[in-house]
């Protein structure tokens, strides 16, 4: 583990089709919408927070008498979305090394084990080894809190090389060094390396190695080359088998848990905590974001059986205060080591503001912080780190008069928590949705989730071969919105198109605004069109 920083006071497949150029949208311009709502008590909320977590399921007081917990004793930037290649022999070189992944199995399609990855890792050298990781699982806020994971570690002057999915518009945002996505060039060569590696274990194994393993190869082997100081690394689905879990991470960060792929990791969150607590190892700090009780009891009881260290969103960090601010929120965060306070994040919704608090935590613990040392990060370099956050495709604003937000939620859980923060960030007077989803998921519960905030909604698909029928998604959107609310544009182009002039209807300055979201695939589109690929 890296020493203490100098202190002073402290998947979703993603294979995608061509995107049609987009009709003429007007001018990018005018005014915004973002409001400023005010702050609630923070003393109030934390407490509140406390409450919720002390009055839990009295069984899970069982599970954690057996358990170490972590307390200390001490009290928009741009988004890094890379366009493709300029010069035409790399982007041909880059279009053929996407296209013989996508010839593997997509990241739908699993073969429950980690089988294959390991004899990768074997043939390789075991580079996963050659750096200490911090693992992130969870439903919902795991690549955001990567990339807060990934910024503070850089602030504290530590190499990152930071491993997340699914990508927004490019392939090569899977894999960050210091920071920032690979190059094309970088990223070919990181293929071009392992290939006749992935050809071995693809000879002997009963089934080839997926896209998904292949990419998390090509990962851990740049991360070894560069070398990086510490991965920062995203599960795919699950945990147990999933394939990034060949990782022995000191620090395990389980995000909110919810219902998604339900097909494959279970239909209850306890279900889902069983599969997602397999990233938890022996001896490692596990920082828990809040969960549902039957979750939490799966996650500590995993947490005992290890003999690894909790720290719980709550109780042993949490957001002390926030408030909003232009561009984003204004925190106090409770750390493991104290209090953090007037932390600018340029990210949206009371989420992102949770995501911070298990960032900070994570970071923390892997310091030493809450175990070996009882006093706060540097507070100046905290507050640096935050206000340089971006996460594409996460309630980013790509379009003013009227305001385009973009939001990947592709789950209910999702859908809600961007409703809300849609309500609490924008003043919009009319706001009208663009929704595509990918096949499987829980559609109704997505549209039911923003039906009170959206006036309309155009349903629409985006060019991925698994996007929903875009009539079986109206048909869903007629039963949730009614007829009247419903549009249909089957061309993600003219859904666009469809949606602004609806917004366009309230007048120039009477603050109507678009949310595109449902899939990853949908924003990545969406955002390639309005011309910010």
């Amino acid at each position: 583990m890296s020493d203490l920083p100098p202190n002073d006071s402290q998947r979703d497949d993603d294979e995608r089709g061509p995107a049609d150029e987009i009709h003429e949208l007007g001018e990018n311009d005018k005014i915004g919408t973002a409001g400023d709502t005010g702050a609630a008590d923070g003393l109030d909320e934390f407490d509140r927070l406390v409450g919720a977590e002390t009055e839990r399921d009295p069984d899970l007081a069982v599970i954690e008498a057996g358990s170490r917990t972590l307390r200390a004793q001490s009290g928009p930037p741009e988004a890094d979305v890379p366009s493709r290649p300029a010069d035409p022999e790399v982007d041909r070189a880059l279009r053929v090394v996407e296209a013989e992944l996508a010839d593997r199995w997509g990241e739908t399609k699993l073969e429950p084990s980690v089988t294959r990855i390991a004899s990768l890792m074997d043939v390789l050298g075991e580079p996963q080894r050659a750096y200490p990781s911090i693992h992130i699982t969870g439903t919902n806020g795991k690549t955001s809190t990567a990339r807060m994971v990934e910024a503070l570690l850089g602030a504290f002057e530590l190499r990152t090389g930071r491993y997340t999915s699914p990508h927004v518009q490019s392939i090569t945002e899977r894999i960050s060094l210091d920071g920032a996505p690979i190059s094309a060039e970088r990223f070919i060569e990181a293929y071009e390396d392992i290939k006749p590696y992935v050809e071995m274990v693809d000879a002997k194994e009963e089934f080839r190695l997926s896209f998904f393993e292949v990419m998390t190869g090509m990962a851990y082997a740049a991360f070894a080359d560069a070398p990086v100081d510490v991965a920062v690394v995203e599960v795919g689905m699950g945990g147990t088998w999933d394939a990034t879990n060949v990782i022995d991470a000191s620090v395990a960060v389980v995000t909110p848990i919810d219902l998604d792929h339900t097909d494959r990791l279970g239909t209850t969150t306890a279900e889902i905590a069983a599969e997602k607590s397999g990233i938890i190892k022996p001896d490692a700090t596990v920082i828990l974001a809040q969960q549902p009780v039957e979750a939490a009891q799966v996650l500590l009881k995993k947490a005992v059986e290890v003999d690894a260290t909790v720290a719980r969103a709550g109780l042993e960090f949490g957001v002390a205060a926030r408030q909003i601010a232009v561009g984003g929120q204004l925190l106090t965060l409770r750390g493991l080591g104290g209090e953090y306070e007037e932390v600018f994040l340029p990210l949206h919704g009371e989420h992102q503001a949770h995501n911070a608090a298990v960032a900070l935590a994570a970071v923390e613990a892997f310091f030493g912080i809450g175990a070996q040392h009882a006093r706060p990060l540097d507070i100046e370099t905290v507050r640096k780190a935050f206000a340089t956050v971006s996460s594409p495709g996460r309630l980013e604003v790509v379009r003013r008069s009227p305001t385009v937000v973009l939001d990947a939620a592709h789950n209910p859980a999702g859908a809600r928590a961007a409703a809300g923060a849609i309500g609490e960030v924008f003043d919009f007077s009319r706001l009208v949705g663009v929704v595509g989803v990918s096949d499987g998921k829980n559609a109704r519960g997505i549209l039911e989730a923003f039906e009170p905030i959206f006036a309309e909604v155009v349903i629409t698909q985006n060019s991925s071969h698994r996007a929903q029928d875009v009539d079986e998604l109206a048909a869903l959107a007629v039963e949730v919105f009614g007829e009247d609310r419903v549009q249909v544009e089957p061309r993600l182009p003219d859904a666009l198109e469809a949606a602004i002039t609806l917004a366009e209807e309230e007048g120039e300055f009477a603050g109507g605004g678009v949310l595109v979201t449902g899939s990853v695939i949908t924003v990545g589109e969406a955002r390639l069109l309005l011309g910010r690929g």
